[in-house]
């Protein structure tokens, strides 16, 4: 008796979303896409973290304090409480010129004239032309004078050494912020040699009274740390 007909199996058949067996294959995770992965998080993440780490620190570090005039003048000329041979020499020489001038006209020291005068022009040095003098305008001793003694609590100083630096810039300039002395050539109120040395606290040094007194204050500070101290000093040897 022959077979009969043999049925053959009917495939079986897939869902329409259910992905082909090949496809199933291909999705499966595979140890280089764990590795590119796991390269790729530590790259975004660590490298995130570190910046945010970072700014936490440039956040919470302590600001740098501006430079202060004091710091502008050690630049510009040299550290204040540091001795300054050149200068001091400079500075020598003209007090014992001034002397000597004193003796040949015959005068006490009660009646001698200023050793400084007033130029045409500003001086000029160190890149700095010679300027001309604001047109109209005049020194005001007295206004220089208050504009000082306002200044001084931001050096520290109390009122007692208001005298001191009084009669020290009487001296040398007679609170002018045109006065150049006549045998060493220092300018301003301070009597700073030379004048440029106070373009470290302002560009507007060689007429501006308040620019020159700010420069004179640092200077006193860092060479003699008091008006008192300087005027002892000028009382000693005849400058400061």
């Amino acid at each position: 008796m022959s077979p009969g007909p043999q049925l053959s199996e009917r495939p079986r058949e897939r869902h329409p979303k259910e992905a082909p067996p090949s496809a199933r294959r291909r999705s499966r995770v595979t140890p280089k896409r764990v590795v590119i992965t796991v390269v790729t998080l530590v790259i975004v993440f660590g490298g995130g973290g570190f910046v945010a780490y970072r700014a936490v620190q440039n956040a919470n570090k302590p600001q740098q304090a501006a430079l202060s005039v004091d710091d502008f003048a050690k630049l510009a000329g040299g550290d204040l409480s540091a001795p300054d041979p050149e200068t001091d020499a400079l500075k020598n020489a003209a007090e014992q010129a001034y002397r000597a001038d004193q003796l040949k006209k015959g005068r006490s020291g009660k009646d001698k004239e200023f050793d400084w005068v007033v130029p045409e022009r500003a001086p000029g040095g160190d890149g700095f032309p010679a300027a001309n003098f604001p047109p109209g305008s005049d020194p005001s001793p007295g206004s220089n004078k208050a504009t000082a003694k306002s200044m001084l609590a931001s050096r520290g100083w109390g009122a007692d050494q208001w005298g001191c630096l009084e009669r020290l810039w009487q001296k040398e300039s007679g609170w002018n912020e045109r006065a150049m002395n006549r045998y060493s050539g220092a300018y301003g109120i301070p009597q700073s040699l030379p004048g440029s040395k106070m373009a470290s606290a302002g560009g507007d040094w060689q007429t501006n009274a308040a620019t020159q007194i700010e420069w004179g204050l640092g200077y006193i500070k860092g060479r003699y740390g008091t008006p008192c101290g300087a005027w002892a000093h000028s009382q000693s040897v005849g400058w400061y």
